[in-house]
């Protein structure tokens, strides 16, 4: 009688699952593949690395598991992953997307795939109303961030599964902000389950990286062909670096929340912040939703300083350990401006109606000491508060 395979907890399965083509060498990490081809009949089955490599498949392994799915997919990048998705629809179809989106997600759908004849349908799903019209309209595909960026928005994935099933479509969750450790969309009804590997799930800042994970054969299918068809897929030096980085997941994802957590307490009870949006927070709107559905409130805040455009951006050039930059999820704390990065070209009327103000900044919380992360806070808000001082003029005697 065979030993059945034991259940290990994501946390293990990080460090000890992706690890096959190591048995002719011994080597406790497999190698880099670096090559373009292989010899025609070998054991793996490979032939060309544009459709497969020992580097991708092991990364799939580990990232299948990790997301409780059958089926991964790997991609160059996050955007390779979204284009691999969408260029599997046709002329005609609907997708219902989350109206706080991610602004390469709406570029690509906007600039490129509308004028190929897709549509889509933005739409706040926080809001019932909303649901009931995935129900009436009958999409080819729902897609979602959650949380949202950068608003941090948590959506009911289940929710939103149950209508999506009922209207005959697919549901897509991009789970970036996430990470498999945090949260499992596939668990909660999502059919497609989407990551940039750039961000926590390599959490180095150090290579692109996509992933789509799934436990529907014929999506994988799909994903398999895109890689290959479009080029999509990843190098192999960039799948061994993220599969490497993956180990450290569950370490890292537990100090990305407990900073991050702490941050977003100090900062909501700091005089003159107009709001704090973390998802473990109380004052979270979603925030009984964010314990049901998420393992912890992940790495992210926004934060609206009561600042103006100019002292923000001052606020910002004064910190030292926030780096001002894009990207997020990767050991180092970093720190972006929506209002003048992702969000710049929206006019100002219409991004703060949807809460994207001037003195908006989203951080992404690294693994540094929390109280190094406070003080650099405080002394770039110290320092704006100083300059603003001294630029006002004092009154003569008379």
């Amino acid at each position: 009688m065979s030993k059945q395979k034991p259940q290990r907890r994501p946390e293990t399965r990080a460090v000890h699952d992706g690890l096959d083509f190591r048995d002719q060498t011994g080597a406790v990490v497999p190698p880099i593949y670096a090559t373009s081809t292989f010899l025609n009949g070998n054991r793996g089955g490979f032939d060309y690395t544009r459709s497969g490599n020992p580097n991708f498949n092991n990364l799939e392994a580990v990232l299948a598991g990790l997301d409780e799915a059958e089926f991964a997919t790997s991609f160059s990048s996050g955007v390779a992953a979204i284009t691999a998705v969408v260029s599997s629809l046709k002329l005609g179809d609907l997708i219902i997307a989350e109206e706080n989106i991610y602004g390469c997600t709406f570029r690509l759908f906007h600039q490129v795939f509308e004028k190929f004849g897709l549509r889509v349908l933005y739409l706040d799903l926080t809001q019932p109303s909303s649901l009931d019209k995935i129900t009436f309209m009958q999409p080819e595909m729902v897609w979602l961030e959650s949380p949202t960026n950068p608003l941090l928005k948590v959506i009911d994935i289940a929710a939103v599964a149950e209508r999506t099933r009922q209207a005959g479509a697919t549901l897509l969750v991009d789970n970036t902000f996430s990470s498999p450790l945090v949260q499992q969309p596939l668990t909660l009804g999502a059919d497609l389950c989407l990551s940039s590997t750039t961000k926590y799930v390599n959490g180095h800042s150090d290579c692109l990286g996509g992933v789509v994970c799934t436990n529907d054969e014929r999506w994988a299918q799909k994903m398999v062909f895109a890689q290959k068809a479009l080029g999509l897929n990843p190098s192999p030096f960039d799948a061994w670096l993220i599969t490497r980085g993956v180990k450290t997941l569950g370490a890292r994802m537990e100090r990305h929340a407990k900073n991050a957590l702490q941050l977003a307490r100090y900062l909501e009870n700091k005089p003159g912040t107009r709001r704090v949006r973390y998802p473990f927070l109380p004052s979270h709107p979603q925030y009984q939703l964010a314990r049901r559905q998420m393992r912890s409130g992940s790495g992210i805040l926004t934060v609206d300083l009561g600042l103006s455009l100019k002292e923000t951006r001052k606020f910002l050039q004064r910190l030292q350990l926030f780096a001002f930059a894009e990207s997020l999820g990767g050991v180092e704390s970093l720190v972006c401006h929506p209002a003048s990065m992702t969000h710049a070209s929206v006019p100002k009327e219409v991004r703060e109606r949807v809460g994207v103000t001037d003195g908006l900044v989203r951080f992404s919380v690294g693994i540094e000491h929390v109280d190094d992360l406070i003080e650099d806070i405080e002394n770039a808000m110290e320092g704006v508060k100083h300059e603003k001082s001294a630029c006002i003029p004092s009154l003569a005697r008379s």
